[in-house]
Parts: C-alpha cells; structure tokens; sequence
C-alpha cells in the first residue's frame, strides 16, 4: 500500500489531484488543509488540518503528518506549499520521504516575474513578450503599446493584473513598477489562449498535453478543448532543458502573429489536472511513477474533445453510518 499526502485541498488543484489518484489501486489518500471544510476531504481516505504555510510551526507539522501517517509521496497542491518545499529541499530541512516537486531554482525563478523576464531577455527567446520594470506612461505606450499589462512581479492565476489605457491608470502606480509590477504587451486575445502541460525529466520532455481555454475570474480554466502541442513544442523544450525542469511544468500561451508567446512557467501541477486526466494525462499517477517508483514517463495516449467546469454540489448527511 502507498500513502500520498496531497495538500492545498480545499482548492481546484488539491481536489483534481485527489480525484486524478482516486482510482489508482493500493493508494491511500491523505488531504491537507487549512479549513476543516475542505472539500478535497472527501475524495480522501483521511484528512488533516493544516496550519498555514507561512506558520513557524509548519515544518514540525508537515513532518508528523509523514511519520503519523506513513506517507510515501508528497505532493503540493497549491503554489505557497511548492515554494516552501523547494526553499526546504535546498535547506535539507523537507520532510524525509518522495516529493513530487520541481528544480528549486525553477520555481524560485518562475515565481518571480521580473528576474524570470530578465532571464528570457538574456537569453534572447523568441517567445518573451515584450516587458519593461522602468520608464513613463509614454515610453511604456511606445514600447508596448496601449492597453498595456501590470502583472504583480509575485502574482499567480491572473490575480492582481491591471490593463492600463491612460496616464490617469498608471499614475498611481507609477512609483511601484519594478519592485511591486511588471509591465507587459497585451498579446493576442482571450480566444487564443493555451495551457500546455509537460512531464520533465532531467530536462527533457516526456510527455505532454496542449489545451485551448478560457480562463475563470479566479484564474483556473473553466472551458477547454484539446488542440495540437506541436506549435508549442520547441519553446517547451529548449526552456525545459535550459530550466533543468522536473516533474510536472506549466506553459501558458497566446498565439498571436503566427506563433506562441509565452505568459508564464508554473513548475508544479496546474488547475487543470482534472481535465487533463480525463483526457488521457494523468500527470498526478505520473508523480507517483516518477519520484515513488522510478518508472519512466512515456507520453500517454490522449481522447480529443472538450470540457466545461460547473458548480456542483456535494452533500454530507450526518446521519451516515459510514462516517
């Protein structure tokens, strides 16, 4: 029997993850979260709270959480627990079982989006989107072009994005680019937006899947369909190898001017997991095989079609004598 430890719960990844291993025999499924309601608890065989990850304590909690539980695999469903666990892995303080985690050095890059521009720049890749972290509403307009972009230089899920028209938008955020925003082109359009999804070993690109969406106010896909990953290809994998990327690896996309420009690298499973699984790639059993039993990635056989995310409800009664 295996024991995966799946954290962020409550969230679309965590719940995805969950739901992705649920089928798998011989594994046992521990949720983590921060709220007792956590909906992840019940596509799990057990559930603990968790404290906050920014919590001092959260280092000892996590480790008992392993030994309590016997838990084999770690995986983070949420982006504050990957980057904890890459500044842990780094440290020789992570708990001392299989992470699925990618290249420390790759999510503290990717989760910075002023250095990660720097290091596109350097390198000349074709698919940076012009950026900027200096000059006025005029050279900005020049440069970019109006609308342009403010992007939190630590966001993530398109939170905290402001598009910018006029002196007037900028002007108050003037003193803040740079150290608080990135400023970026608007490229392309809502209808031709990408998420492309890649399993990565040692840099090179195992398995991948491509799919056209539609973002949610909270920044999740809520509408996708399968579509090629050929036009992605080559940038996927001349910045997974020069990234030395592990695991599980993000692309976002528009395609705009007859290529694919790049929005942002999340080195970690992504909100579309669910979906992805549905297809064919189930990048959450591909942990498993990868860090847990060192089984190679090969790329799965993919369905075509669609998909589109709704509310649902699920009901506990408490009354159930299973519970």
């Amino acid at each position: 029997m295996t024991t995966v430890l799946v954290t962020g719960t409550g969230a679309i990844i965590g719940y995805g993850i969950l739901k992705s291993l649920k089928a798998l025999p011989g594994v046992t499924l521990v949720a983590a979260d921060i709220f007792a309601h956590a909906v992840g608890q019940y596509f799990a065989d057990r559930f603990v709270q968790a404290p906050l990850t920014s919590c001092p304590q959260y280092g000892d909690w996590l480790a008992s959480v392993v030994r309590d539980h016997g838990v084999d695999l770690v995986i983070p469903g949420i982006e504050q627990d990957a980057v904890w666990l890459g500044r842990a892995v780094k440290a020789g303080t992570a708990p001392r079982c299989a992470i699925a985690l990618n290249n420390p050095d790759l999510i503290a890059l990717a989760g910075d989006k002023v250095a990660f521009d720097h290091f596109l720049k350097q390198s000349g890749d074709p698919a940076r989107i012009p950026s900027a972290i200096t000059g006025d509403f005029a050279t900005l307009a020049t440069d970019l072009g109006t609308p342009f972009l403010l992007k939190p230089r630590h966001g993530y899920a398109g939170k905290g994005i402001l598009r910018v028209g006029s002196e007037e938008e900028f002007a108050p955020h003037s003193g803040r680019l740079g150290d608080v925003y990135l400023a970026q082109r608007l490229i392309g359009t809502d209808d031709a937006e990408y998420t492309v999804s890649a399993f990565c070993s040692a840099g090179e690109v195992m398995a991948v899947i491509a799919l056209q969406r539609h973002l949610s106010p909270e920044g999740a896909t809520v509408r996708a369909r399968t579509t090629e990953a050929a036009p992605f290809l080559p940038v996927i994998s001349r910045l997974a190898r020069s990234l030395k990327a592990e695991g599980p690896t993000n692309f976002q996309f528009r395609m705009a001017e007859g290529q694919p420009w790049l929005l942002e690298i999340n080195p970690r499973i992504s909100s579309a997991t669910s979906l992805r699984a549905a297809f064919g790639y189930n990048e959450a059993q591909m942990c498993l095989d990868h860090y847990l039993y060192r089984r190679p990635i090969t790329q799965p056989a993919l369905r075509s079609g669609h998909a589109i995310r709704y509310i649902e409800d699920l009901i506990h009664h408490d009354d159930r004598a299973d519970r």
